[in-house]
């Protein structure tokens, strides 16, 4: 009985030590999107209105804003659907290789693609830039793997291989094809409703699950450490490519 306990013990200590570790990734991811994505979204929203300009363009002010509610909106409603899926089957019951399940799975193979083409992107800003992007989309990558944990065997190994194909496909396209300011700038709106839904819907702790000091932690580092590297980008042209 004390082996029983004891053991019991030891898978508590497991589960909250990884659940420290997924909530400091969770503040890292939703710093990334406050301090970088949203501030550059506005960017690119300002570079479209400049770019409209004379063109008649409706709501051109609005547009890329739109566009990345549009994103959310897409990215919450697949995975309302996969998770009404699993409801309606039951705990513990095998998941199917559905329409649902194709939906998800593409939905988030063009979102992995955007992920992989804005690798080019980041590289052109500096090696700083890239560096903090790179490793922000791993963790991002990690933890949505993480929650594959509760699908089935053949779900879980179709999504890894599939998602981890579409971010090279998405590198491989953004090596060969530059697109226009005004084309790209859509694309960044559509990956920031992305990025926004995914942080908080597979990244940010529950209430009983998540661990708030490693989140706090891990989202004020590496929110400064975004700040400096921008003021190092700023002040010293050594650090761009």
């Amino acid at each position: 009985m004390s082996g029983g306990r004891l053991r019991g013990r030891e898978v508590a200590k497991e589960f909250w030590e990884r659940r420290r570790w997924i909530s400091a990734a969770a503040g890292i991811s939703v710093a990334y999107v406050f301090v970088d994505v949203l501030p550059e979204l506005g960017s690119h929203q300002r570079a479209f209105t400049a770019a409209a300009e004379g063109a008649g363009v409706l709501f051109a002010e609005e547009r890329i804003y739109v566009l990345a509610l549009a994103s959310f909106v897409l990215f919450y409603g697949l995975d309302h659907m996969v998770l009404s899926k699993r409801e309606q089957l039951g705990e513990g019951a095998e998941p199917q290789l559905d329409l649902v399940f194709w939906l998800h799975l593409i939905g988030f193979a063009l979102y992995s693609s955007l992920i992989g083409y804005l690798l080019i992107e980041r590289a052109e800003k500096g090696w700083l830039a890239l560096a903090a992007y790179t490793f922000v989309m791993a963790v991002h990558f990690l933890i949505i793997g993480h929650s594959l944990a509760e699908e089935g065997p053949q779900q879980r190994w179709l999504r890894r291989w599939f998602l981890a194909s579409s971010v090279l496909a998405g590198w491989l396209l953004g090596s060969a094809v530059h697109l226009s300011e005004t084309t790209f700038a859509r694309l960044f709106a559509v990956l920031a409703g992305g990025v926004v839904i995914t942080s908080l819907r597979h990244e940010l702790p529950g209430s009983r699950r998540g661990r708030f000091w490693p989140f706090f932690l891990g989202a004020a580092a590496f929110a400064l450490a975004l700040l400096a590297s921008e003021a190092a980008m700023d002040i010293t042209p050594a650090f761009r490519l």
